[in-house]
């Protein structure tokens, strides 16, 4: 087992430790945390993966899967910020504050 076996091996280990905290968080917080996590070291090692067989090509899937996770845990957040993803992401403003600023 060479370097390579030995970091693929250290990716896994730290995938295991993220899904453990994923699914023992005290917090929703920290559980989204841990799996923002885990999609990071899915994309190392997909990318590692692809650079050890030699097809450039598992670049391409881990970029996308990195965007995926990307936009999966901002809506997730949104969610539990706002209750809905259909939110504008702007609070409204109490009555007494006018947009135009007239009297």
């Amino acid at each position: 087992m060479g370097v390579a076996g030995v970091g693929a091996l250290a990716v896994l280990a730290a995938m295991c430790l993220a899904m453990f905290r994923a699914l023992r968080g005290p917090t929703v917080y920290d559980r989204i945390l841990a799996v923002n996590h885990f999609g990071t070291l899915t994309v190392l090692l997909i990318a590692a993966a692809g650079f050890l067989s030699g097809r450039p090509e598992f670049l391409d899937i881990s970029l996308v899967y990195c965007l995926i996770s990307f936009i999966g845990t901002v809506a997730v957040l949104k969610f539990f910020e706002y209750g809905d993803l259909g939110h504008a992401g702007r609070r409204d403003r109490p009555p007494a504050v006018r947009e135009s600023g007239a009297p």
